[in-house]
């Protein structure tokens, strides 16, 4: 299998402690791990307060970004406090750090930003990058075909919760969950978790079956706020599960003809992620 790249095995010779977090859906990397990797520091901890005082007399908001996790301490094995950031406070640390080390991230992070700009005035270069990173992964064009449609009645749905007064991206998970949970008895983390993803995309990862099941939750659920109008997050959580249950009673009626679940673990991936640390609260 192939490796996933993350800001962990980036640098190749240094071991970079990380913490997966499955409902932020994001990992936490240690802070001193990642400046000794970029300065070689024999007293990267000095190094990194230093720095940490500097970062805050200059008011930047990366200082305030800092959260500290249990990780274990390769010298003795026990769990210690550690500075920790997310990923994206980690890229923006290691623009912060002079260090030939760090260009190639830094260089890296100027075109991404370069060619995000470039999309906002040719929005055509957005699809065209999505289009050619499905093409990549083996998706073959009528499959790309259907991805693009779904996310565009994904947001008509969005459009629809926003009429009724759902505005954070917050309420627009915490729906998606009822959809989930009510079909499938998941939420979408533990969806992920039990096809072993982490950021990637769930509906990515379906069986046909589980995208039609996906599909109809999110299309029973979008004309049924169009019908009832609900007002606000609770009215709209009863209509999320009854849109929901649509494709549940769908579920039901399908497994127990095929006598088997039609929910899979089978994913797309081509790498597997490895056991890593649990974080400890």
């Amino acid at each position: 299998m192939n490796k996933i790249e993350t800001i962990s095995n980036l640098f190749e010779e240094n071991e970079i402690r990380s913490i997966w977090d499955k409902e932020k859906e994001d990992y936490y990397y240690s802070v001193v791990d990642v400046i000794e990797a970029l300065t070689n520091s024999g007293r990267s901890r000095k190094y990194w307060n230093d720095l940490k005082i500097k970062l805050k007399e200059e008011g930047s908001q990366l200082s305030e970004k800092i959260g500290q996790l249990k990780m274990k301490s390769s010298k003795d094995g026990k769990n210690y406090l550690t500075d920790v950031l997310d990923t994206k406070g980690i890229l923006r640390l290691i623009e912060s750090v002079p260090s030939p080390k760090a260009e190639p991230f830094k260089l890296w992070l100027a075109n991404v930003g370069s060619e995000r700009i470039d999309e906002v005035f040719d929005p055509e270069k957005a699809i065209n990058r999505a289009i050619n990173y499905y093409k990549k992964r083996g998706y073959d064009d009528e499959w790309i075909k259907k991805r693009l449609t779904a996310i565009l009645n994904r947001n008509k749905l969005t459009d629809a919760w926003k009429e009724t007064g759902i505005k954070e991206n917050y309420e627009y998970a915490i729906l998606t969950n009822e959809i989930y949970k009510e079909w499938s008895g998941m939420k979408a983390s533990d969806y992920k978790e039990y096809k072993g993803l982490r950021k990637e995309s769930l509906r990515d990862n379906m069986t046909d079956i589980e995208i039609a099941l996906t599909d109809l939750g999110e299309i029973a659920t979008r004309e049924l706020v169009k019908t009832h109008k609900p007002n606000g997050l609770e009215q709209n959580k009863k209509i999320a599960k009854m849109g929901g249950n649509t494709a549940k009673i769908a579920r039901d009626d399908l497994e127990k003809k095929l006598e088997k679940t039609v929910i899979s673990k089978t994913n797309s991936l081509s790498y597997e992620y490895k056991k890593e640390q649990e974080k400890i609260n």
